[in-house]
């Protein structure tokens, strides 16, 4: 039997580039449309600042009545807001059956509520001028679903679904973007500060927290999809990553495989260990 040789050449051509393109998809660490921004997009620029530059106003989210003036004072002092990052929030580390309904309350008093107050009166000032970017810290929590966390996602999913429904009320303004920023597991405080089963009680297990995406790339995945207003963003490592993508298109598949991991994420909860520890890349 004769061997056909440029067939045989472009299926190991087309079989190498297919591997070389999953092991590259499996090493990324943001979905397909934030790293072609990224290669190809615009570019974030950050230039030099001075005193005058830098006004810190000090803000607590839940205390909803304070927003206004907190707004009015950052507009007297450099007269006009081009950009809202919403990053304030608590995470959660507890089980549901041993958590306290005043955890879940206090989670959406400061994760959901404080965060769509604050917004609110700074769009009323990009609405007057028809201009400005609002971007939400969200999670890939606000995409799937996590156990230990079932407050924080369900914050999170209530952030995913009050900018998504804003976005197309704010039609009109064209000049106005809405991007929804959603991190897997980052190097930051996050875990020292998590709500556990009762709102005072601290968190005792935080673990090494080093194989988590470093700050600075989340950062700077962040001003990329802003300067290229992208409507969301998933940064995040794998497994978290194709977990996203399995979450959008082939949902039982996701279910199935949040079980074993949620079971690992449990288990390591359980035995004073990180709860995302398993999933650290070697």
């Amino acid at each position: 039997m004769e061997i056909c040789w440029p067939c045989l050449l472009g299926w190991v051509t087309a079989l190498s580039l297919l591997g070389y393109l999953l092991r590259r998809w499996w090493r990324a660490d943001g979905d397909l449309t934030l790293l072609w921004a990224e290669w190809r997009g615009k570019k974030p620029e950050i230039g030099s600042l001075g005193d005058t530059d830098i006004l810190i106003v000090r803000l607590d989210l839940t205390e909803r009545s304070t927003h206004a003036s907190a707004t009015k004072t950052v507009l007297q002092h450099f007269g006009r807001i081009d950009v809202l990052i919403n990053n304030g929030g608590r995470s959660q580390r507890s089980l549901f059956v041993d958590t306290s309904v005043d955890v879940y309350k206090a989670i959406m008093e400061l994760n959901y509520l404080g965060t769509i107050s604050l917004t609110k009166y700074v769009l009323d000032h990009m609405i007057q001028r028809k201009k400005g970017k609002i971007v939400n810290m969200s999670s890939v929590m606000g995409i799937m679903g996590a156990p230990l966390a079932t407050g924080y996602c369900a914050s999170k999913h209530a952030l995913q679904g009050f900018f998504n429904s804003l976005r197309p009320e704010l039609a009109e303004y064209p000049g106005i973007c809405v991007t929804n920023i959603c991190p897997g597991p980052v190097q930051s405080q996050i875990i020292q500060n998590v709500f556990t089963e009762e709102v005072s009680k601290i968190n005792a297990t935080v673990g090494d927290q080093s194989y988590k995406m470093s700050t600075d790339r989340c950062c700077r995945l962040t001003l990329v999809s802003l300067v290229n207003e992208l409507k969301e963003a998933w940064i995040s490592d794998n497994p978290y990553l194709a977990v996203c993508y399995l979450w959008q298109y082939m949902p039982t598949w996701a279910w199935w495989l949040l079980n074993r991991m949620g079971t690992r994420r449990i288990q390591n909860f359980k035995s004073g260990l990180d709860a995302d520890i398993s999933y650290s890349k070697k």
